[in-house]
C-alpha cells in the first residue's frame, strides 16, 4: 500500500508549525513572562520566513528540493538552538555582529558544553520538528514552483510582512512596545520577547547592513538649568583690631559647574541631522557642579580595576580581607550598582571606561578603535604628565582589546603581547600585578588600568585553575561546590591586591596613590539560585541582581559611607571631579556622585531606579519607595530620558562625535 502523500500547501503549514514552535520554546525559556499580548506576534511573524523557506524547496527539481527540506529544518533547529545555548551562557542574545566574531566565544567550549547540558529538555523538544521533516519529508509533495507563482509567493511574504507591521501599534506605541522597538530602540533581547526571535535578528542583520538611527531625542523632557557663576574667593579681610578676637573665615566651596568652553553652534554638522541633535542635546543637559570633594586627589597616581564577575557577596574579612580593608578604609559605597550589557565583561569596561552606554547589536569598544576618546581617564590625565598603562591577564586580542585600549591612551599588554604568565584557565591576578607594577612604580605620576580574568567562569574545581588552586582555603564554607569555587575564584584577586598594596607601600607611593575598582558585571557563572545561596535569602533578578559594590581608597584617608545611588555610569565624571580635572559633565551618561544632581541608576533593559522609585520596564512596572507617589507623565518622561541617554551613547559612537566636538584641541594618543 503506497504511502499517503502530502498535498504541496503541507510543507508551508509545516515549516509555519515549526517556526512557531521554537519560538515558543525559546520565549518560554528567556522571555520575562510567558503570557502577553504581543504572544500573537509570535505566532504570526514565523509566516514570513515560512513562505520564503517554501518557495526555496520548491524552486529546484523535485530531488534537490526533497533534501533541501530537512536541510532548511536542520538550519532553523541550529539557528533557534545555539541562541538558546548563548542565552544561557551570556542571558541575551547573540548579535549578527557577534556571529562574525564568535571564534574568540569558542574559546570556552567547556562552558557552552554545560550549557547543552543544562538545557537538554528544550533542546530536545526543539529537535522534533527536525527529525519530523527527516522523516515525513519523503510524503511531502517535491514537484517545482511553476515560474509564475514565485512572484506570487514574494508578494505573499511582503503583504504579510507589512501587514504586521500595521498591526503593531494595536499594542501600544510606548517606549518598549513592539512598535518601538521595530523602529526605534535597539533592543534585541527585547525585541525578541515581544516579536520573536527571527524577526529580531533580522532587524539586527538590516541595522548592522544599513545602520539604525533609531527615534529622535527628545527635548522636551531635558531643562536645560541655568549655569551657576563660580564662587568668588573672599577678599582679603582687614588687619583685625587687635582688641578683638580673631575669627577666621569660613573656607568658600567653588560650586562653579564642571564644564568646558565648548561652542555646539561650532561643529561643523554639514547637513548631518544626526550632530545637530547631538549638539542640541548635549548642549540642553544640565551640568554638575564642583563640590567640597572637588580636587580632593588631585596629583595623586590612579590604578583602575575592572574585575571579573566581581560582586559584594565576595568581601568577607575573613576570606577576602584586603578586599575588605578596601572597602571600609575607603569610601564605602553601599548602593551601587554595575548593570549588565550585552557584550559581557567588554561592554562593562566600556561603561566604566568612557562613561557612556554601550551601543546594543555590537562591540562598542572594538568600534572605537578609530575613534576620538579624549574623555577617558587615560587621555585627560597624560594631559598632565601621567603614564598610562593597561593590562590584562588574558589573550591580548580577545575583545580585540590590542586595538580599542591604545586608542584610549594606554601602553597595552596582556597575554602574548608582553604580559608573561602562565597561561592556565583563567590566569592567575597574582602574576598579572607580580610582573607589571615596576612598569609604573618607578615615576609619579602614573596611572595603570587592570582588567582581571581570575573570577572567570565557569565555577567548579576540575577546569577552572583559580578554583582548584583556592580549594582548601573554601572548603569548609556551607556553601554548594560552584559557590565554593566562585570563591575561590575571589580569593585570587585578594591576594593580588595584596601584593598590590605591598608594592605600593616598597615603592613609597602607597598614600600618594588612589585604587577605584568595581565589577564588570554580575557572576552569571552562577544561577540564581546559587547567587541566592550566596546573598542568604532569594534575589530580586530585575534590580538586586546588579547591587554591587564599588571600591575607592587611598591609603591614609577618611573612611566614608557614601549612601548616594550610583552605577558604573558614574565612575569617570565622579574620579574627574576627585582629581580636579577639567572636564564637561554634560558629556557623560553618569553623574559625579558628590555633586548635588538627582541619584540615578538605568539598566541594560530601559529599567530604573531613583530615591523615590523603582521602574522595571519590560513589565512596565513601577514600584515606589518610601511611600512616594510618581504621575504617569513622570513616569513617561524618566522612561524618555532613558531613551535619550541609549541614543546619544549609540549616536556618539556611529559618529565619532568627540572628534567633530573638540576638534584641534583632541588630546595626543602617542606612547607614555
Amino acid at each position: 500500500m503506497n504511502k499517503r502523500k502530502f498535498g504541496p500547501w503541507w510543507l508551508l503549514l509545516f515549516f509555519w508549525a515549526e517556526l512557531c514552535f521554537m519560538e515558543l520554546v525559546v520565549h518560554a525559556a528567556t522571555a520575562p513572562q510567558f503570557w502577553q499580548p504581543e504572544l500573537v506576534l509570535l505566532m504570526l511573524y514565523p509566516l514570513v520566513p515560512a513562505v520564503l523557506l517554501f518557495a526555496l524547496c520548491r524552486l529546484f527539481p523535485p530531488r534537490a528540493n526533497r533534501v533541501l527540506g530537512p536541510v532548511c529544518s536542520g538550519l532553523c533547529y541550529i539557528f533557534f538552538a545555539s541562541q538558546l545555548v548563548y542565552y544561557s551562557i551570556f542571558h541575551c542574545f547573540y548579535s549578527a555582529y557577534s556571529m562574525g566574531n564568535g571564534g574568540q566565544v569558542m574559546q570556552f567550549w567547556k562552558v557552552t558544553l554545560h550549557a547543552i547540558r543544562k538545557n537538554w529538555l528544550p533542546l530536545s523538544l526543539m529537535l522534533l520538528p527536525p527529525v519530523g521533516h527527516a522523516v515525513l519529508g519523503k510524503r511531502f509533495s517535491a514537484a517545482r514552483l511553476r515560474l509564475p507563482y514565485l512572484p506570487a509567493f514574494a508578494a505573499l511574504a511582503v503583504a504579510v510582512h507589512f501587514g504586521l507591521m500595521a498591526l503593531l501599534p494595536v499594542f501600544g506605541t510606548q517606549p518598549l512596545s513592539a512598535y518601538d522597538l521595530y523602529h526605534s530602540t535597539n533592543d534585541m533581547k527585547q525585541t525578541t520577547a515581544h516579536l520573536g526571535l527571527m524577526p529580531a535578528f533580522r532587524l539586527d542583520v538590516h541595522r548592522l547592513l544599513f545602520g539604525f538611527e533609531g527615534g529622535e531625542i527628545e527635548l522636551a523632557t531635558e531643562t536645560k538649568a541655568p549655569m551657576e557663576a563660580p564662587t568668588e574667593a573672599p577678599t582679603e579681610p582687614a588687619l583685625p583690631d587687635a582688641t578683638e578676637p580673631t575669627v577666621l573665615p569660613e573656607p568658600v566651596v567653588d560650586t562653579s559647574p564642571n564644564v568646558l568652553e565648548l561652542d555646539f553652534d561650532a561643529v561643523p554638522t554639514e547637513g548631518n541631522d544626526v550632530l545637530s541633535e547631538l549638539n542640541a542635546y548635549f548642549s540642553s543637559r544640565t551640568p554638575t557642579n564642583k563640590n567640597e570633594k572637588t580636587g580632593m586627589f588631585k596629583g595623586c597616581n590612579l590604578i583602575l580595576i575592572t574585575a571579573e564577575s566581581f560582586s559584594y557577596l565576595a568581601i568577607d574579612p575573613e576570606l577576602t580581607p584586603t578586599l575588605y580593608k578596601l572597602q571600609t578604609e575607603g569610601f564605602n559605597f553601599t548602593n551601587f550598582y554595575t548593570p549588565y550589557w550585552d557584550v559581557s565583561t567588554s561592554d562593562g569596561e566600556y561603561a566604566a571606561l568612557t562613561g557612556t552606554i554601550p551601543k546594543p547589536g555590537t562591540w562598542s569598544f572594538r568600534d572605537s578603535a578609530e575613534n576620538a576618546m579624549p574623555l577617558t581617564m587615560a587621555q585627560q590625565l597624560k594631559r598632565l604628565g601621567y603614564s598610562a598603562y593597561a593590562y590584562h591577564d588574558h589573550t591580548y586580542t580577545y575583545y580585540d582589546r590590542n586595538l580599542s585600549h591604545p586608542n584610549l591612551g594606554y601602553v597595552y599588554r596582556a597575554l602574548g603581547n608582553g604580559l608573561d604568565v602562565e597561561a592556565t584557565w583563567p590566569e592567575s591576578d597574582i602574576e598579572m600585578i607580580d610582573k607589571t607594577t615596576a612598569d609604573y612604580m618607578g615615576s609619579e605620576p602614573f596611572h595603570a588600568y587592570y582588567m582581571t580574568v581570575s573570577g572567570h567562569l565557569e565555577y567548579n574545581f576540575n577546569g577552572n585553575a583559580m578554583a582548584k588552586k583556592n580549594q582548601d582555603l573554601v572548603k569548609d564554607l556551607p556553601y554548594s561546590d560552584s559557590v565554593r569555587a566562585y570563591l575561590a575564584c575571589q580569593i585570587e584577586l585578594d591576594r593580588a591586591l595584596e601584593l598590590l598594596l605591598q608594592r605600593l607601600d616598597e615603592a613609597g607611593v602607597a598614600e600618594n596613590t588612589v585604587i577605584a575598582l568595581t565589577g564588570d558585571h554580575y557572576p552569571y557563572g552562577l544561577t540564581d539560585e546559587e547567587q541566592s545561596e550566596l546573598a542568604g535569602h532569594e534575589i530580586d533578578t530585575r534590580f538586586e541582581r546588579y547591587r554591587n559594590a564599588f571600591i575607592l581608597y587611598k591609603k591614609g584617608m577618611k573612611p566614608e559611607r557614601v549612601d548616594s545611588l550610583c552605577s558604573t555610569l558614574d565612575i569617570l565624571p565622579t574620579l574627574s571631579n576627585l582629581f580636579g580635572l577639567d572636564f564637561d559633565s554634560r558629556l557623560y551618561m553618569g553623574r559625579d556622585v558628590f555633586s548635588d544632581a538627582e541619584p540615578f541608576v538605568l539598566l541594560r533593559d530601559h529599567s530604573w531606579i531613583t530615591e523615590n522609585a523603582m521602574y522595571y520596564a519590560p513589565s512596565d512596572e513601577l514600584i515606589m519607595l518610601q511611600g512616594n507617589e510618581l504621575s504617569p507623565e513622570e513616569v513617561e518622561e524618566r522612561n524618555q530620558d532613558v531613551s535619550n541617554r541609549f541614543r546619544a551613547s549609540a549616536w556618539v559612537l556611529d559618529q565619532d562625535y568627540w572628534r567633530y566636538l573638540f576638534g584641534d584641541n583632541l588630546p595626543p594618543d602617542g606612547e607614555n
